[in-house]
């Protein structure tokens, strides 16, 4: 029997498609299923929507305005808004500075900032990466002095995804230049709009702006800022980047789109007039697709399960980024082979037709995806957890 197959979890899967269905709007569904990075006005709108219902963050405690859902109707509520096309939403205010927050900030902190990030009001970018420490965080060089009641942070941080809609930032920096490298990190809570900040968007090959480079020249921050307790940032830091690789295996909407990419093998047609469905290397594609999706899901599930008794999920977050990222990137190189020519439309722009529409999205994409096996730490780090955690090498 499915795990999900309760009288209780089919009710509630009736109840989320019903109001996906009753308040998505076909501009927003046509918006997901054809662009990666949506404009921030979309996802604040979709956002507002959710906390009115009550469900602006699923995975939240009830108590900080969570739904005070369990795992699966969480995973539930995930996969019903994969099909339906619904927008991810801010994901570093949601999954990643929120709980943080919820774990490790004061109440002050947590009054402040949550409700605004379930009502869409402020958006979050994350302070990590540098161009000399992506992976290897503990190598990052920006720095933050006290100075009376501010910190003073200086350096450079790069790849910052969607740091051009953001409001806040948290920022990973150096507070003792004398200890370990793990030993001396401390996240702090950084307004956009600072003093000394300068942003510069970085274009990449997807014809999209998600990432940018930002430069901190004496950026002032109030002491109050800190998350948590001073230098435990790379604690902080290694819980977040969990949570972050679980959530990039986005085991739910490649679902959607191997069973996109089933529907257009059914329905687009060769210049001989056959579906792609009657070639034998589609099949074979399709298939080797939704086994290893089987095999990810099935691991997803088991995180679910450790979770659900209080386990957090160790070295299996980077099994699930690992394979989760490489399946993304085998799904979009398939599209992209079965539609052909059809398959280099970057957008409504570009072209029209049944092709051109089937084709829309899958480019982008695919482009984008090559990133996918890198952010939130390589997979070759990953692998590198793997073998020291479970193998012990």
């Amino acid at each position: 029997m499915s795990l999900f197959d309760t009288p209780e979890l089919r009710e509630f899967r009736h109840e989320v498609r019903a109001f996906l269905k009753a308040n998505l709007t076909p501009r927003l569904i046509a918006q997901t299923r054809s662009q990666l990075h949506l404009e921030r006005e979309d996802m604040a709108h979709w956002q507002r929507i959710l906390n009115a219902r009550g469900w602006g963050a699923p995975h939240w405690p009830k108590a900080v305005g969570g739904t005070g859902w369990n795992e699966l109707q969480r995973y539930i509520f995930e996969e019903e808004s994969a099909f339906a096309d619904a927008p991810l939403g801010d994901v570093h205010g949601l999954f990643l500075v929120g709980p943080m927050l919820i774990a490790e900030g004061s109440a002050e902190q947590k009054a402040r900032y949550l409700p605004k990030i379930l009502a869409g009001e402020e958006f979050w970018c994350q302070g990590f990466s540098e161009p000399n420490a992506g992976s290897d965080l503990a190598s990052l060089k920006t720095t933050a002095r006290l100075d009376g009641d501010s910190w003073v942070i200086n350096g450079q941080k790069t790849w910052l995804s969607s740091g051009h809609h953001a409001d806040l930032m948290f920022c990973l920096a150096r507070t003792d230049l004398d200890a370990k490298p793990q030993a001396s990190l401390t996240q702090f809570i950084v307004d956009m709009k600072s003093p000394g900040i300068t942003l510069h968007p970085i274009m990449t090959m997807d014809e999209g702006h998600s990432v940018n480079a930002v430069f901190f020249d004496n950026v002032r921050t109030p002491r109050a800022n800190v998350i948590g307790g001073l230098e435990k940032g790379w604690t902080y830091a290694k819980e977040l980047l969990a949570r972050e690789r679980v959530n990039n295996a986005q085991a739910p909407r490649t679902k959607r789109d191997i069973v996109e990419l089933d529907r257009m093998a059914r329905t687009l047609k060769n210049a001989n007039g056959r579906t792609l469905i009657e070639q034998a290397w589609v099949r074979r594609k399709l298939a080797a697709l939704t086994v290893d999706f089987v095999a990810l899901e099935s691991a997803a599930l088991g995180v679910l399960a450790e979770q659900m008794q209080g386990r957090e999920p160790g070295p299996a977050a980077s099994t699930l980024k690992i394979r989760g990222s490489e399946l993304q990137q085998r799904v979009s190189e398939t599209a992209l082979a079965m539609l052909g020519q059809a398959g280099v439309v970057l957008g409504h722009d570009y072209g029209s037709g049944l092709l051109a529409a089937d084709g829309i999205g899958w480019a982008e994409r695919h482009f984008f995806r090559r990133v996918v096996t890198i952010y939130a730490g390589s997979n070759e780090i990953q692998k590198t957890i793997i073998a020291k955690s479970i193998l012990d090498m």
